[in-house]
């Protein structure tokens, strides 16, 4: 299978075509000059409609790179540079491309570089090359500095709080693995079925339900609540499900707002990955992977076919700007595997020194195989409760004491915040004006790491060290420990415990505020944040225990 190639339409068809003269082109602003990526039928700055193409130069600064080891194409193997670079013209204007035509260890960020193209097809893709005269040029800014992003929160708009209304009355989860075989429905099922027994419900007491993403593509799901509702009959009076909300920690804050709203009394939420299985069915010929050979994403004709080549290109300039280092990924992974290890239903459990890690496979710089979290099988379901209800029922409620969720920077995955992951400064700033509480007030913090840099990226926003003071903070490991100054994934996060997309977050947060955790306990644990998500658009939830 060859790369995804553009899906050519009547608003991106000058870019995607411009090498058929030669010429790089980028939508224009007619008002207020601005260029705009990708094209949309508005400028974002001005808010005019009036908007055009304008030729531009080609050249452009480099704002970053990674070197792509582990995934490619037939007519793209590995390894390769995805990069991002800045148009001269206007720098907010950042391009996902390929640097051809050198050796990467010869790549500085800030060189210029300029483009060429390559046909494929009806699609001449934009790729840059280092200049003759190896120009340097400034690095593009932040369109907001990661240490003002407070300043353009919203402060809450009522003295009462929504969260005031719910708490979290049962957990459960399915049984986890690398490759179960198992339908992933019958996860589901499981895990739904133990959130609903812990609880003391019945199917029938369960008038709402929510998930993230609702989608059964590429392993990602079951089908979402209309498979489950199929399944078990529940007739809900409230449904929530999609992509576009709060990370996947979302179907929990929605289920939140449908009880503060009278929608629903108790919300079954739920969250299933059957990857593993998927990845081996596709291997034996027996699933079809999704997409098609054509696609309307910006990066993946590069082939940035993975979050990990997004999160790689931030990780690289938090390195340049900060100083930090592999190590200091690296004591993430260790203080995950080293918790995993008292979990038995983590996937790796092994120990693993600083040299297992800083040898392991690369995968794209600078992450290497410990970096990324572990494809599994297995679901997570979390029921939330009317308070009033949660305070009669059999376990001890978990409270929501604030949730953090505003957008403050823009969604593309390529356009946004430069040195940390996307969608993480603005929605941890948040969170702080919902409540009066503050980080010393933390006692564990279960923080999304589908890759390790997700994990460094909460860490700086929360403020549990300030930003770019990750490199100190994590050095040794001894802050993160489970009795450091924040005991961090205690179950062993997504890195060894596996990839349930934020939900096991949260089924860790409240194991915890119980007192369940058995040999992995934080004495003591009363207040507990999670976050989910980030790229796309994210959320964190700040909870706590009665009293």
């Amino acid at each position: 299978m060859t790369r995804p190639l553009p899906e050519l339409s009547a608003q991106n068809e000058f870019f995607w075509t411009a090498g058929g003269d030669g010429v790089l082109r980028i939508q224009e602003c007619q008002d207020c000059e601005a260029l705009i990526h990708p094209p949309q039928p508005v400028c974002r700055y001005c808010r005019s409609r009036n908007m055009g193409v304008r030729d531009v130069s080609g050249r452009a600064t480099l704002s970053a790179f990674t070197v792509n080891h582990r995934f490619g194409f037939p007519d793209l193997p590995p390894p390769y540079v995805v990069a991002q670079v800045a148009v001269v013209e206007d720098p907010r204007v950042r391009l996902t491309t390929n640097i051809v035509e050198c050796d990467p260890e010869e790549l500085e960020l800030g060189q210029v570089v300029e483009v060429t193209f390559d046909k494929i097809e009806d699609v001449w893709l934009p790729l840059f090359r280092p200049t003759i005269d190896k120009q340097t040029g400034p690095l593009p800014e932040d369109e907001i500095a990661p240490t003002d992003f407070g300043r353009f929160v919203s402060a809450p708009l009522t003295t009462t709080k929504f969260e005031e209304h719910s708490a979290i009355t049962g957990i459960g989860a399915s049984r986890l693995g690398r490759r179960l075989m198992v339908p992933p429905l019958s996860l589901t099922i499981d895990a739904c079925e133990a959130a609903i027994a812990d609880a003391g419900l019945t199917l029938d007491d369960i008038d709402g339900l929510s998930t993230y993403p609702g989608l059964d593509i590429a392993g990602m799901g079951e089908g979402g609540v209309t498979a489950l509702e199929g399944a078990l009959g529940i007739r809900p009076t409230w449904i929530n499900g999609g992509m576009d909300t709060f990370g996947p920690g979302g179907s929990v804050i929605a289920a939140m707002m449908a009880i503060a709203t009278g929608m629903a009394r108790h919300v079954l939420c739920f969250r299933t990955l059957w990857e593993a299985t998927f990845q081996q069915l596709m291997k034996e010929g027996k699933a079809s992977p999704p997409g098609g050979p054509r696609t309307s994403s910006w990066q993946m004709p590069f082939g940035a076919t993975s979050a990990a080549h997004v999160l790689a290109l931030n990780a690289q300039r938090h390195f340049q700007r900060y100083g930090t280092t592999r190590e200091t990924l690296g004591w993430i992974a260790l203080n995950q595997r080293a918790n995993a290890a008292l979990n038995p239903t983590a996937i790796y459990r092994d120990p693993m020194s600083m040299d297992d890690y800083l040898n392991a496979r690369p995968i794209t710089t600078p992450f290497g195989l410990y970096d990324c979290d572990v494809p599994c099988d297995g679901a997570v379901a979390v029921i939330v409760s009317a308070v009033d209800a949660a305070r009669d029922m059999p376990r001890k409620p978990v409270l929501f004491e604030a949730v953090g969720t505003q957008i403050v920077e823009r969604t593309d995955w390529d356009q946004t915040t430069m040195t940390h992951e996307p969608q993480v400064l603005g929605q941890a700033a948040h969170l702080w004006t919902r409540t009066s509480l503050r980080p010393n007030d933390v006692d564990v913090a279960e923080l999304y790491d589908g890759f390790s840099f997700n994990c460094l990226s909460w860490l700086e926003a929360l403020g549990f060290c300030g930003i770019g003071e990750a490199k100190d903070f994590l050095d040794g490991g001894k802050a993160i420990a489970r009795d450091g100054v924040i005991p961090l994934n205690t179950h062993g996060g997504q890195l060894s415990h596996g990839r349930t997309h934020g939900m096991g977050l949260i089924h860790e947060a409240v194991t915890q505020l119980r007192g369940d955790a058995g040999e992995r306990q934080v004495k003591g644990a009363r207040v507990a944040v999670v976050s989910s998500g980030g790229l796309t658009p994210s959320g964190a939830i700040l909870m706590r225990t009665e009293g």
